[in-house]
Protein backbone atom coordinates (compact mmCIF):
# COMPACT_ATOMS: atom_id res chain seq x y z
CA UNK A 1 0.00 0.00 0.00
CA UNK A 2 1.32 3.10 -1.41
CA UNK A 3 -0.27 6.53 -0.17
CA UNK A 4 0.48 9.20 -2.08
CA UNK A 5 -0.15 12.97 -2.81
CA UNK A 6 1.42 15.30 -5.80
CA UNK A 7 4.02 11.84 -6.76
CA UNK A 8 3.97 12.10 -10.46
CA UNK A 9 7.66 12.50 -10.43
CA UNK A 10 8.45 9.01 -8.43
CA UNK A 11 5.74 6.88 -9.72
CA UNK A 12 7.46 5.44 -12.78
CA UNK A 13 10.99 4.50 -10.79
CA UNK A 14 9.02 3.74 -8.07
CA UNK A 15 7.00 0.90 -10.22
CA UNK A 16 10.16 -0.21 -11.64
CA UNK A 17 12.23 -0.52 -8.74
CA UNK A 18 9.27 -2.32 -6.91
CA UNK A 19 8.86 -4.88 -9.90
CA UNK A 20 12.58 -5.45 -10.34
CA UNK A 21 13.22 -6.30 -6.59
CA UNK A 22 9.83 -8.44 -6.09
CA UNK A 23 10.20 -10.40 -9.16
CA UNK A 24 10.13 -14.08 -7.20
CA UNK A 25 7.35 -13.02 -5.18
CA UNK A 26 3.70 -12.75 -5.59
CA UNK A 27 2.29 -9.37 -4.83
CA UNK A 28 0.25 -6.71 -5.98
CA UNK A 29 0.62 -2.77 -5.17
CA UNK A 30 -2.35 -0.48 -4.63
CA UNK A 31 -1.42 3.32 -5.00
CA UNK A 32 -4.12 4.90 -3.05
CA UNK A 33 -3.79 8.53 -3.84
CA UNK A 34 -5.05 11.81 -2.70
CA UNK A 35 -6.67 13.26 -5.92
CA UNK A 36 -3.55 14.90 -6.39
CA UNK A 37 -3.23 17.91 -8.57
CA UNK A 38 -0.24 17.06 -10.54
CA UNK A 39 -0.23 14.48 -13.38
CA UNK A 40 -0.27 11.32 -11.29
CA UNK A 41 -3.27 10.18 -12.50
CA UNK A 42 -1.80 9.94 -15.94
CA UNK A 43 1.55 7.88 -14.66
CA UNK A 44 -0.97 5.85 -12.63
CA UNK A 45 -2.83 4.99 -16.35
CA UNK A 46 0.91 4.27 -18.08
CA UNK A 47 1.47 1.04 -15.64
CA UNK A 48 0.88 -2.04 -17.53
CA UNK A 49 1.16 -4.38 -15.27
CA UNK A 50 -2.05 -6.43 -13.36
CA UNK A 51 0.01 -6.53 -10.04
CA UNK A 52 -0.61 -2.74 -9.78
CA UNK A 53 -3.63 -0.59 -9.00
CA UNK A 54 -4.42 2.33 -7.80
CA UNK A 55 -7.62 4.21 -5.96
CA UNK A 56 -8.36 7.84 -6.24
CA UNK A 57 -9.73 9.66 -2.69
CA UNK A 58 -11.95 12.40 -3.34
CA UNK A 59 -12.29 13.17 0.29
CA UNK A 60 -10.24 15.25 2.40
CA UNK A 61 -6.63 14.41 2.57
CA UNK A 62 -5.17 12.54 5.13
CA UNK A 63 -2.68 9.77 5.20
CA UNK A 64 -3.76 7.37 7.77
CA UNK A 65 -6.87 7.07 6.16
CA UNK A 66 -5.16 6.27 2.78
CA UNK A 67 -3.65 3.57 4.14
CA UNK A 68 -6.75 1.96 5.84
CA UNK A 69 -8.71 2.76 2.52
CA UNK A 70 -5.93 0.67 0.73
CA UNK A 71 -5.77 -2.17 3.58
CA UNK A 72 -8.92 -3.08 3.00
CA UNK A 73 -9.33 -3.57 -0.51
CA UNK A 74 -5.75 -5.67 -0.39
CA UNK A 75 -6.20 -9.08 -1.45
CA UNK A 76 -3.49 -10.33 0.63
CA UNK A 77 -2.75 -11.44 3.78
CA UNK A 78 0.75 -9.50 4.54
CA UNK A 79 0.14 -6.01 4.10
CA UNK A 80 3.42 -3.66 3.53
CA UNK A 81 3.22 0.24 4.05
CA UNK A 82 5.81 2.29 2.51
CA UNK A 83 5.78 5.92 1.02
CA UNK A 84 5.81 7.44 -2.23
CA UNK A 85 8.48 9.43 -2.60
CA UNK A 86 11.87 7.08 -2.52
CA UNK A 87 12.92 7.62 0.87
CA UNK A 88 11.91 4.32 1.63
CA UNK A 89 13.98 1.97 -0.89
CA UNK A 90 12.08 -1.26 -2.60
CA UNK A 91 15.75 -2.84 -2.56
CA UNK A 92 14.73 -3.06 1.29
CA UNK A 93 11.67 -5.07 0.34
CA UNK A 94 12.76 -8.15 -0.32
CA UNK A 95 14.79 -8.91 2.56
CA UNK A 96 12.63 -7.57 4.79
CA UNK A 97 9.30 -9.66 3.21
CA UNK A 98 11.71 -12.88 4.22
CA UNK A 99 12.48 -12.22 7.36
CA UNK A 100 9.15 -11.04 8.22
CA UNK A 101 7.93 -14.51 6.86
CA UNK A 102 10.77 -16.06 8.83
CA UNK A 103 10.33 -14.58 12.57
CA UNK A 104 6.47 -14.04 12.00
CA UNK A 105 5.69 -11.09 14.32
CA UNK A 106 2.02 -9.31 13.77
CA UNK A 107 4.30 -5.94 12.96
CA UNK A 108 8.03 -5.48 11.60
CA UNK A 109 8.88 -2.31 12.02
CA UNK A 110 11.44 -0.57 8.92
CA UNK A 111 13.61 1.54 11.18
CA UNK A 112 15.54 4.42 10.12
CA UNK A 113 19.17 4.33 12.02
CA UNK A 114 19.80 7.88 12.18
CA UNK A 115 23.22 7.82 12.29
CA UNK A 116 23.73 6.91 8.88
CA UNK A 117 21.42 9.65 7.72
CA UNK A 118 22.75 11.49 4.65
CA UNK A 119 20.96 14.89 3.28
CA UNK A 120 19.04 15.00 6.51
CA UNK A 121 19.98 18.35 8.37
CA UNK A 122 20.30 18.73 11.98
CA UNK A 123 16.69 20.29 12.67
CA UNK A 124 14.76 17.53 11.01
CA UNK A 125 16.77 15.01 13.12
CA UNK A 126 16.59 16.17 15.83
CA UNK A 127 13.32 16.91 15.97
CA UNK A 128 12.66 13.48 14.96
CA UNK A 129 14.52 11.88 17.58
CA UNK A 130 13.26 14.66 20.18
CA UNK A 131 9.65 13.48 19.55
CA UNK A 132 10.88 9.36 19.17
CA UNK A 133 12.09 9.46 22.28
CA UNK A 134 9.64 11.10 24.17
CA UNK A 135 7.35 8.40 22.17
CA UNK A 136 8.59 5.91 23.63
CA UNK A 137 9.76 7.40 27.51
CA UNK A 138 5.91 8.01 28.32
CA UNK A 139 4.14 5.49 25.61
CA UNK A 140 6.70 2.82 26.89
CA UNK A 141 9.28 1.53 24.06
CA UNK A 142 7.40 -0.86 21.15
CA UNK A 143 9.92 -0.48 18.93
CA UNK A 144 12.77 1.97 18.07
CA UNK A 145 11.42 3.78 15.26
CA UNK A 146 7.45 4.36 15.90
CA UNK A 147 7.39 7.22 13.89
CA UNK A 148 8.52 5.16 10.89
CA UNK A 149 6.09 4.94 7.63
CA UNK A 150 7.49 1.95 6.37
CA UNK A 151 5.88 -1.56 7.91
CA UNK A 152 4.74 -5.16 7.21
CA UNK A 153 1.91 -5.99 8.99
CA UNK A 154 -0.90 -8.90 8.67
CA UNK A 155 -4.44 -7.86 7.90
CA UNK A 156 -6.34 -9.25 10.39
CA UNK A 157 -4.37 -7.70 12.97
CA UNK A 158 -5.25 -4.88 11.44
CA UNK A 159 -8.52 -5.54 11.50
CA UNK A 160 -8.95 -6.67 15.00
CA UNK A 161 -7.37 -2.89 16.15
CA UNK A 162 -9.09 -0.98 13.83
CA UNK A 163 -11.82 0.53 15.80
CA UNK A 164 -9.41 1.67 18.65
CA UNK A 165 -7.76 3.51 15.82
CA UNK A 166 -7.74 7.41 15.24
CA UNK A 167 -7.23 7.11 11.97
CA UNK A 168 -6.40 10.82 11.32
CA UNK A 169 -2.89 12.49 10.66
CA UNK A 170 0.22 10.71 9.46
CA UNK A 171 1.68 8.38 10.78
CA UNK A 172 -0.41 5.45 10.72
CA UNK A 173 2.25 2.69 12.41
CA UNK A 174 2.24 4.93 15.61
CA UNK A 175 -1.90 4.63 15.84
CA UNK A 176 -1.52 0.86 15.49
CA UNK A 177 1.38 -0.17 17.57
CA UNK A 178 -0.40 1.77 20.62
CA UNK A 179 -3.85 0.60 19.92
CA UNK A 180 -3.23 -2.84 21.87
CA UNK A 181 -0.10 -4.23 23.91
CA UNK A 182 -0.66 -7.99 22.62
CA UNK A 183 0.89 -6.80 18.91
CA UNK A 184 4.53 -8.48 18.85
CA UNK A 185 6.40 -5.89 17.51
CA UNK A 186 9.96 -6.33 15.47
CA UNK A 187 12.61 -4.12 14.07
CA UNK A 188 14.29 -4.44 10.61
CA UNK A 189 16.53 -1.86 9.82
CA UNK A 190 16.08 0.20 6.42
CA UNK A 191 17.72 2.09 4.02
CA UNK A 192 16.41 5.75 4.01
CA UNK A 193 16.53 8.20 1.46
CA UNK A 194 16.25 12.05 1.63
CA UNK A 195 12.93 13.07 0.10
CA UNK A 196 13.11 13.52 -3.68
CA UNK A 197 9.92 15.60 -3.96
CA UNK A 198 7.84 17.41 -1.37
CA UNK A 199 4.94 15.30 -0.03
CA UNK A 200 2.39 18.28 0.60
CA UNK A 201 0.26 17.25 3.51
CA UNK A 202 2.30 19.41 5.33
CA UNK A 203 2.49 17.01 9.06
CA UNK A 204 4.82 15.20 6.63
CA UNK A 205 7.37 16.45 8.56
CA UNK A 206 9.01 13.85 10.57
Amino acid sequence: IIPTYNEAKNITKLSFLIKKNLKKKNYEVIFVDDNSLDNSIKEFKKIKNKNFKFLIRHKKRDLSKSCIDGIKISKFENIVIMDGDLQHQPSCLFKMMNYYEKVEPNILVGIRKFSKLKGLNFLRKFSSLLLIFLINFFLKKRTEDPMSGFFIIKKKNFLEVESKLYKNGFKILCDIIYSSKNLKINDFEIKFQKRKTLYFIVEQVI
